[in-house]
């Protein structure tokens, strides 16, 4: 313990005491992990929301901050229904292709190690960012284009539609995210952000005990945002002259 204070007393990082808050918006498409399988495309939904960052040091040449953020977001999935020819499942009654997608809206608060390299008050930085996101469950809405009881199942190359009629069993979801972007600084005015973010769930939708009928169905997407972020406290120009 003794050594790890004078470590920390001598080392070589310069000291910031910077904060920020900001406001971001972007777009999400998702999927759902489903086994067994459900054969899907991307969902594409809207998420925005409330971020804040503390900068606490500059270590070397990286950039070390604490980012938390939160935002609604709209996920799911989206079914690629299918025969066995890969073509799409027509409808005996509407005499069109079959269509089904389940839109989750969540409030998803992830919280980043976020480490940056190059300028902090003007200019260009690239960044990382890496940690847990927690997500509470606001809703779900279902959109398709057939009645259940005449849906074309004969067709279809998979027999696997329980999620069709399943209500989601656990409103709570968790798991990592990580992104990476650009950020440029112009004094007096901000910083904006661009990211890109990867989101894998370690949670599931629905049971997954041997009575369940799926073993997983977790949820996964990629997100692009912009984030503009003001500063309300900064380290004093004498300590941070980059």
């Amino acid at each position: 313990m003794l050594l790890t204070a004078s470590f920390a007393h001598a080392q070589v990082g310069e000291y910031r005491n910077d904060l920020s808050v900001g406001v971001n918006g972007g777009y999400v498409m998702s999927q759902v992990g489903f086994t067994p399988k459900v054969n899907q495309k991307w969902l594409g939904g809207m998420t925005g929301g409330l971020s804040i960052r503390y900068k606490s040091e500059k270590y070397f040449s990286t950039i070390c901050s604490i980012v938390a953020e939160v935002n609604y977001s709209q996920v799911g999935w989206k079914e690629d229904i299918l025969d066995v020819n890969d073509k799409p499942v027509i409808n005996a009654t509407t005499g069109v292709a079959e269509e089904y997608s389940r839109t989750l809206s969540y409030v998803q608060v992830p919280v980043f190690a976020h480490l940056a390299w190059g300028r902090e008050t003007r200019g260009a930085q690239f960044f990382i960012n890496l940690g847990p996101q927690f997500g509470w469950l606001l809703s779900e809405r279902t959109q398709k284009n057939f009645d259940f009881a005449s849906r074309n199942t004969k067709d279809r190359v998979s027999s696997v539609v329980a999620q069709d009629t399943m209500a989601v069993e656990h409103s709570f979801d968790y798991g990592i995210a990580a992104g990476a972007g650009l950020e440029y600084s112009i004094p007096a005015v901000g910083h904006f952000a661009l990211e890109a973010r990867y989101y894998f769930g370690l949670g599931n939708l629905y049971g997954a005990s041997k009575k369940d009928y799926f073993a997983k169905s977790n949820l996964s997407n990629v997100v692009v945002k912009m984030t503009y972020w003001f500063d309300i406290v900064k380290t004093k120009k004498n300590k941070n002259k980059k």
